[in-house]
């Protein structure tokens, strides 16, 4: 990469290699985000949020780049790399849902009036055995061990449904980059990457 187009503080290596990656997430992240939401369709989009899909894309980026896999001279090269990177993450996502064995096309919804007699009505109505609850409070407590007050209220809020840009202004004074690394680390505890 030219640095007369990326300026970065005189720090140390690591503290000028994390405002890169700081300008360069804050830069493109919504812009890929909505990339990646255009990419996925509805019921993809169910089963994986497009933040997941642009963590994955800085993931790759990062660990590329730091190989010396990319020649970028400036930001146009990295948004065009970034824009390929999505798009094909986007497209082995929605195809890995639609194997044989996972086809989400194949999916009923418990809402449709034709399960109203069936057995997804009566998954829908029970409530859940004392083995299930365990294992939710265990999982739960899993994702919490180890988390500060605000890395715990962003890991409720995206379990509750936020989104990561949501959690961040509604926290407030964290970044959108913070969320996604506290949730990175949340699902790692969970042995999930």
């Amino acid at each position: 990469m030219n640095d007369s187009h990326f300026p970065m503080p005189e720090k140390s290596t690591s503290d000028r290699v994390d405002a890169g990656a700081d300008e360069v997430f804050d830069r493109f992240a919504r812009r890929l985000v909505g990339l990646a939401r255009s990419r996925l369709d509805r019921k993809v989009r169910q089963k994986i949020d497009p933040e997941d899909v642009v963590q994955s894309v800085f993931r790759s980026f990062f660990s590329r780049q730091a190989e010396g896999q990319f020649d970028i001279n400036n930001w146009d090269d990295m948004w065009h790399i970034l824009v390929v990177i999505t798009v094909r993450k986007c497209g082995r996502k929605a195809d890995g849902f639609r194997t044989a064995g996972r086809d989400i096309d194949r999916e009923v919804s418990i809402t449709q009036r034709d399960a109203d007699d069936g057995p997804s009505r009566e998954l829908a109505g029970r409530e859940p055995t004392p083995d299930e609850v365990a294992c939710l409070i265990e999982t739960v407590e899993q994702l919490m061990s180890g988390a500060n007050e605000v890395e715990r209220e962003i890991i409720l809020m995206r379990l509750q449904g936020h989104g990561h840009l949501e959690i961040s202004e509604q926290i407030g004074n964290i970044s959108e980059r913070k969320v996604y690394r506290v949730l990175a680390q949340a699902r790692k505890r969970l042995g999930m990457e």
